[in-house]
């Protein structure tokens, strides 16, 4: 089995290499599980802006149903813990230590309800390898925990699948995949 490091360049590249742009059909099996499943919610998505070749989800912004939900990207703070601050459409964003975009705390954080989550590769038993820097693994240790209703949707190109991730006890297992081929 490859350690995390070497996967990581490996997905990375391999990200790179075959991006291709998605347009909002991606996202309608992730209404249509909303819809199903969670009907009576109300939703706030914690997101991410789209960077490296990660899947673009502002095509969400593109599906009219979205448009009415609050969307929070997350902010990194000094001691490299996160949270998620509300952030609409074409908000300015500032650039953070790690060169990311982030929302300005001009409000009170919040804990999203439904967390989409980038990452370099999964695999089938939902398991999640991010960038290195644990900051999703250790949000959704501390939040989870307290909330157990998060949903938290790891958002792919199909390619990025991997038939089994090294894994330790940081990491924390997504409940949902996303891809271009539907919804796990």
């Amino acid at each position: 089995m490859q350690n995390k490091e070497r996967l990581r360049k490996k997905f990375f590249l391999l990200r790179k290499k075959r991006y291709f742009n998605i347009n909002k059909s991606f996202f309608i099996p992730l209404m249509r599980l909303l819809k199903k499943r969670y009907e009576k919610r109300i939703y706030t998505f914690g997101c991410y802006y789209p960077t490296s070749f990660e899947v673009n989800i502002l095509k969400l912004f593109d599906i009219d149903k979205f448009k009415n939900f609050r969307v929070y990207l997350p902010v990194i703070s000094k001691k490299n813990l996160m949270k998620f601050y509300l952030w609409k459409n074409k908000d300015v964003l500032q650039i953070n230590k790690f060169g990311m975009l982030e929302p300005l705390k001009s409000s009170m954080y919040s804990i999203p309800n439904i967390i989409l989550v980038p990452l370099l590769a999964f695999d089938s038993k939902k398991n999640r390898l991010g960038y290195g820097g644990g900051f999703y693994d250790r949000y959704l240790k501390r939040y989870k925990n307290k909330n157990k209703n998060i949903i938290t949707i790891g958002i792919a190109f199909s390619f990025q699948k991997y038939h089994k991730l090294p894994t330790n006890n940081n990491d924390v297992k997504l409940n949902y995949i996303l891809t271009e081929k539907g919804i796990f």
